[in-house]
């Protein structure tokens, strides 16, 4: 079957974009989600049941849609959450409004665009006479589509080093995927916990341990040791930046949001500032400049720019200061069998060699970013000049309307939503910006269907 459009992937990216398209186009029209995620919608960070796991942004600015800012607290409010627009839902209810959102948008009277969804993955694809694109999945069949849409996002980055040599019984010590939260219930309560990468997917691993009643020393370690800071209760207003008049100079940059910093007492007001404006300036940076930012200011920007719900803070805090939880910086040389698992690492700034104990290694190191490298379908799509790598391997190339160069008019129209377009926009992973994105991608898709 050819639809009018194809959404590729099963996550936040693709819902969203699916919900706008449902709105948009006609009654006439046909739209196919295929992603292999049962889900659908919720993802891996979504699907948490544990109350601790809360969003990193507020509840007032995570409605599915940017016309209606209040339509996830008015969910949270019918459903008798006490939270208000600016309390921090917890990421299980989030999953549960995506989902009710795109069940009440096709269940509604009004006729509806038809909107099927393919659980199966995308394996390959081929442009048929030069107006449609088909997927072959993994399932066996074909779909093909007028209008194309990638919404692929990232995956459980892996761990640095090679861990081959060990025994199974040491690798089932190993937790890869730290989302699949049933390693937890094999953890002891005293045992010793190693979690590699200290960003907001350690503070989840370690609120989560503590809920499961663990009383045992968690050592952190990563390259810098740096640890997301919090949003307060009682925020300051937002600066208004001007961010025409910022320099584009890296070194330049960074002096004047400190210097803007100590002017407004509090950094937070600078960065709530930035934040809405964070696109605008990502495009006025010369390559050179992008290059050097992901080079020596990403590891700041990341800990002050998502930030963590202030009693999710406290409590991880709170567990620092016992000395339950330490933070080490350094970079891992190896791991390898010794009273359970020995950690050799070169602590940062030095030239030594250091070791820990542990009895759990977790892999927290983050995200992978959503290169072409990632994903098969992509590095076909590329082979046959579909689509081409950005200039940072941050992503896929698109302009500014989120749409593949090599798109004519006359051709199928390929797009892209999310983490893939974060070359061109880097601000582009979190709901706020992505909810814009889908908007104006189903605005683009929809004016082409009759």
């Amino acid at each position: 079957m050819i639809y009018d459009a194809v959404i590729v992937g099963s996550g936040f990216s693709a819902i969203a974009t699916v919900c706008n398209l449902v709105e948009l186009l006609p009654a006439s029209a046909s739209i196919a989600i295929v992603g292999d995620d049962p889900g659908f919608g919720r993802g891996t960070a979504y699907r948490t049941e544990l109350y601790l796991h809360r969003l990193n942004v507020p509840a007032g600015r995570m409605s599915l849609y940017p016309d209606r800012p209040d339509n996830f607290v008015e969910w949270l409010r019918e459903r008798k959450r006490p939270l208000g627009a600016g309390d921090f839902a917890s990421r299980q209810d989030y999953g549960l409004y995506i989902r009710d959102s795109l069940a009440e948008l096709l269940r509604h009277k009004k006729p509806r665009c038809r909107v099927d969804f393919i659980k199966a993955k995308a394996t390959g694809c081929v442009e048929r006479y030069g107006t449609v694109i088909g997927f072959l999945l993994d399932n066996g069949n074909e779909i093909a589509g007028r209008n194309i849409v990638l919404c692929l996002g990232v995956g459980n980055a892996k761990l640095p080093i090679d861990l081959s040599a060990l025994s199974p019984r040491a690798l089932a010590h190993v937790v890869e995927n730290p989302w699949r939260l049933s390693w937890l219930r094999r953890v002891e309560a005293t045992d010793r916990v190693c979690i590699l990468g200290s960003g907001l997917t350690m503070i989840d691993q370690v609120l989560a341990l503590s809920a499961h009643g663990f009383t045992g020393k968690v050592t952190v370690l990563s390259r810098r040791g740096l640890a997301p800071l919090d949003h307060v209760r009682a925020p300051k207003l937002a600066m208004e930046i001007d961010v025409a008049a910022l320099p584009t100079r890296m070194s330049e940059l960074l002096h004047a949001l400190r210097r803007e910093s100590r002017t407004s007492g509090d950094w937070r007001s600078v960065m709530d500032g930035l934040r809405p404006k964070t696109q605008a300036l990502w495009l006025r940076l010369p390559e050179v400049e992008r290059r050097r930012f992901l080079r020596h200011a990403l590891p700041w920007w990341n800990i002050h720019r998502h930030r963590v719900a202030p009693d999710v803070f406290g409590k991880f805090d709170s567990m620092i200061r016992s000395g339950q939880v330490s933070i080490r910086a350094g970079y891992l040389l190896d791991v390898e069998e010794s009273n359970g698992l020995r950690l050799r690492y070169r602590p940062r700034g030095r030239s030594d060699i250091a070791a820990l104990e542990a009895d759990w290694v977790v892999n927290c190191t983050g995200m992978e970013r959503a290169g072409i490298s990632h994903s098969p379908l992509l590095r076909e799509m590329q082979h046959q000049g579909l689509i081409e790598a950005d200039p940072l391997n941050l992503g896929i190339t698109v302009d500014a309307q989120s749409r593949i160069p090599r798109s004519t008019s006359s051709g199928p129209a390929i797009y892209a939503v999310g983490a893939l377009t974060a070359g061109q926009f880097w601000e582009i992973t979190a709901v706020p910006d992505i909810r814009v994105q889908a908007r104006k991608v189903g605005q683009a898709i929809a004016g082409g269907v009759q």
